[in-house]
């Protein structure tokens, strides 16, 4: 549970949400990183947990498994490179809400597969996932370009055949 993840960002969009009366759980899946300074620390995480307002899964082996309880899957991260978390939502048929930042928006096209909200942006990360969680046939829709996304771009084998013609390209 890193801050530059954009976890305090999802704590209050939850908190949000639940005030505007949204009904929906709000988890946190991984572990306070005691070793890095952006992490969470596990006080917060529990004074959250406490106030209901998130829960707190832990760290999970089975990624498959905690996206198949899922709707949605949100990462409002300040910076990444390719989020894995991101490829493997789409992989799984998941809408996703994120943050327009470079990586994100790679795997994210924003009104197609999920929704894209500013970096640091608690209020419009509410709004996003409000859209979704009220809107099942939305959600589906989402979920299925995500999958028709991961297939088409972001497959084992589209990888090493652009991967290999960059090789090519350079032997060239």
């Amino acid at each position: 549970m890193l801050w530059d993840k954009g976890v305090g960002e999802f704590v209050e969009a939850a908190r949000r949400s639940r005030q505007a009366g949204v009904s929906a759980r709000f988890a946190l899946v991984g572990d306070p990183d005691p070793g890095n300074p952006a992490s969470v620390p596990e006080a917060t995480l529990r004074a959250w947990q406490k106030e209901s307002v998130v829960e707190q899964w832990g760290q999970h082996d089975d990624m498959p498994a905690v996206f198949h309880a899922a709707h949605v899957v949100c990462l409002p991260s300040y910076r990444e490179g390719l989020p894995k978390v991101l490829l493997e939502a789409a992989a799984c048929g998941l809408p996703i809400v994120t943050t327009d930042a470079p990586g994100c928006r790679e795997v994210v096209r924003g009104g197609d597969n999920g929704f894209l909200v500013p970096v640091r942006d608690a209020p419009a990360l509410a709004v996003a996932l409000r859209r979704l969680i009220e809107n099942p046939e939305l959600r589906a829709q989402m979920g299925h370009r995500s999958r028709e996304i991961a297939l088409a771009e972001f497959s084992s084998e589209q990888v090493i055949a652009e991967t290999l013609a960059v090789y090519r390209e350079l032997a060239d």
